[in-house]
């Protein structure tokens, strides 16, 4: 088949015409006949059982049966009337009900004669009924064409109401296979299909829209999943490559004075060995001579930080600048905070800039970087305007990636001749399948240990009746000189609520720590900046002992003298929220704990979210369980959410199949990088296809 038919507008398929063409664009986002190939049933209906009346069981599942129908009559109820068939097998009898059509269904239904019926039963009493079933003859039935598993496709209401039914659906996909005589050209090599016992595409295709047993339709699912994960990963190690060949990096090739003084005398703390590795890797990304593209994954107080100014200094060491982006204000002046402290007895030099540095003092910064008397520029957004010119910027380091788009990124790269080195930092874990999809075209460094000292953080769930022990342990510990957090969800929905919510919990807290022994520090939404900033402050430097406030999260305060985290309502919070809010305490050398308060009437995902918390400190784990109850779209968050556009496979449910088609398009890309070996031809042409046709995923950073 020629596959610029499959590119042939979708009001051309017979049946379709002008109207329904509009409706499939808008619901579906069905244009050409491609899309309506790749419209694939999300659950099948299964019509290879027959099940026996006596083996009926309460469930919504749909079951198809045999027998006769011997008794009619019509019921009178409050309103109108219904018409009940008495169904009967050799094992028992049920009830076929009616409330619409009821004249021709009466006239047409012979009595004592083999039907074969499908639908929904329900149960009253202890009779089965089941409402408006689809029925046919036996006799018929058995000369019939079968599809035995019916699929059931993505729909809308709107397509419904227009008469776009799952039937129609159905009916236009037979259509195209008409049309199509159901041949399509083939994607994968003779000799992936042989390794790994693949059926054609044209069987795939074929048995995923008209499946004739479940095995079939196993191998079907199977083929094409591997397809859609292989060509992903084809194009991400592909640009991984291409971008180690063709980007030229300025190679770092010293290791320094500074590095080396920074290392030998400068350090506040032995490295663990975690951080020793990636450092290694860091160094030797910077010594070839492409352009770094790494993604530096560590959870919260793993010590990144450290990590980030030994590359700055190695950039330094060999005539660059170095700038750290950071998508808050907060977070830029910590990061400045933290290393100007450590490089404050080094002769390198470093500004902050960021949205609300006034302008008199930004004219001397931009000075310093165009004339390179600043080695190191930390900042926000404001770092991409285009005032900011650099002298030579070797390396730009960004802080949690996932807030910055792709073109925000690009505009650093275009500061310069050539592309600085890029450094990419998250402390939120992404689980190793969804990192292999979302950034297989970065290199991955993870810091997978805590720095020496740091004790894991204890933590326990609570239930609101155990409340008067929690205040007591609270007591304790402020007695020892800690510092407490208690924080409230934000239900988005209503401010009101939020903040009434946060006030009753304040002042049940201050009736139990009455002043003056004991100071309250409180922070939420409705405050203004300079009042919320004064209230940390206070908090900070200890003249007060409980901070009460909705998430504190987004103040990203670093307190190593807190060591109590008591969240509240803990089961309205998702699971990275709740290892972030946990992670604000464990930052100094005493024991903390982390207690999740909650009621008794809990959902099962709810019980899921708090024993994971309760069972591990681990962040990756915790990703790991975040992704499989919420879906990889909500982990990356809604400006990320289109990301995996995939039409069959789910990252998550098919990790195994992932794995597998990274491994082959590794190994050919490795063995063919251009795809040039005659047997390789078939896979460049798809390839060429996906990408000239926009069916590749290709907003992937």
């Amino acid at each position: 088949m020629n596959p610029t038919m499959l590119q042939t507008p979708i009001a051309y398929l017979k049946g379709v015409g002008p109207n329904r063409a509009d409706s499939l664009k808008s619901e579906l986002g069905i244009h050409v006949y491609q899309d309506l190939l790749n419209l694939f049933p999300h659950r099948y209906i299964d019509k290879t059982q027959y099940y026996k009346i006596g083996q009926l069981q309460k469930s919504n599942a749909d079951v198809q049966i045999i027998g006769k129908i011997v008794h009619i009559k019509t019921v009178e109820q409050k309103k109108g009337t219904r018409l009940v068939a008495r169904f009967q097998d050799d094992t028992g009898d049920m009830e076929l009900v009616w409330f619409r059509g009821q004249k021709w269904i009466r006239e047409n239904l012979k009595l004592n004669i083999p039907y074969v019926i499908f639908g929904k039963c329900n149960v009253f009493n202890t009779t089965f009924s089941m409402p408006h079933p689809e029925m046919e003859l036996l006799s018929e039935h058995e000369k019939g064409l079968k599809v035995h598993m019916q699929p059931v496709y993505p729909s809308t209401e709107k397509l419904s109401n227009k008469g776009v039914t799952n039937r129609v659906i159905g009916k236009l996909l037979q259509q195209l296979f008409v049309e199509t005589k159901g041949k399509f050209s083939e994607t994968l090599s003779d000799g992936l299909l042989h390794e790994l016992k693949l059926i054609s595409r044209s069987e795939a295709l074929y048995s995923i829209h008209f499946p004739k047993t479940q095995e079939l339709l196993a191998k079907a699912q199977f083929r094409l999943k591997f397809e859609e994960l292989f060509y992903l990963q084809m194009q991400l190690i592909a640009k991984n490559m291409l971008h180690k060949q063709k980007i030229k990096g300025f190679p770092f090739d010293q290791v320094g004075e500074g590095f080396n003084d920074f290392y030998a005398n400068k350090l506040p703390f032995e490295l663990t060995n975690a951080q020793k590795r990636v450092i290694k890797e860091i160094r030797s990304d910077l010594g070839s001579n492409a352009q770094m593209n790494r993604l530096l994954q560590g959870d919260v107080g793993s010590g990144k930080t450290i990590v980030a100014v030994m590359a700055m200094l190695l950039a330094i060491d060999n005539g660059f600048q170095a700038c750290l982006m950071a998508p808050t204000e907060i977070l830029a002046t910590q990061h400045y905070q933290g290393i100007s402290d450590l490089l404050k007895d080094t002769s390198v030099s470093c500004a902050l800039l960021t949205g609300s540095v006034k302008k008199s003092a930004r004219k001397p910064i931009h000075e310093q970087l165009e004339n390179g008397e600043l080695n190191i520029l930390i900042g926000t957004h404001a770092l991409l305007e285009d005032k900011v010119k650099f002298k030579n910027l070797g390396l730009a380091i960004i802080d949690e990636q996932h807030r910055f788009g792709v073109a925000q990124r690009s505009k650093l790269w275009h500061k310069n001749e050539y592309p600085p080195h890029i450094l990419v930092m998250t402390a939120t874990p992404i689980p190793r399948t969804l990192a292999m999809s979302l950034y297989g075209d970065l290199d991955i460094s993870v810091i997978d240990e805590l720095p020496p000292g740091r004790k894991p953080i204890k933590t326990v769930h609570r239930f609101d009746s155990n409340r008067l022990k929690v205040f007591r342990f609270i007591r304790d510990e402020i007695k020892k000189g800690r510092q407490i957090y208690i924080v409230y969800p934000l239900i988005q929905e209503s401010e009101a609520l939020d903040y009434k919510d946060l006030m009753d919990g304040y002042e049940s807290i201050a009736r139990d720590f009455p002043p003056p022994e004991f100071q309250i520090s409180i922070v939420h939404g409705q405050m203004k900046p300079a009042d919320k900033e004064y209230e940390m402050q206070r908090f900070v430097k200890g003249e007060t002992q409980i901070m009460v406030a909705t998430t504190v999260i987004e103040v990203g305060v670093n307190v190593p003298n807190a060591s109590v985290m008591i969240i509240e309502s803990a089961e309205r919070f998702g699971l990275s929220q709740l290892h972030q809010l946990r992670g604000r305490v464990g930052r100094g050398a005493d024991q903390s704990f982390c207690i999740l308060m909650t009621g008794h009437k809990l959902s099962a995902e709810s019980k899921t979210r708090l024993e994971t918390m309760v069972r591990t400190n681990d962040g990756f784990e915790i990703a790991e369980v975040d992704l499989k109850l919420r879906g990889p779209g909500d982990i990356m968050g809604t400006q990320q959410s289109g990301i995996l556009n995939l039409k069959i496979a789910d990252i998550v449910k098919d990790n195994d199949i992932l794995k597998t088609a990274r491994f082959y398009a590794m190994r050919l890309l490795k063995d063919d990088p251009s795809l040039e070996k005659p047997e390789n031809l078939i896979i460049r042409h798809s390839y060429a296809q996906l990408v000239k046709y926009k069916n590749i995923w290709n907003y992937i950073s």
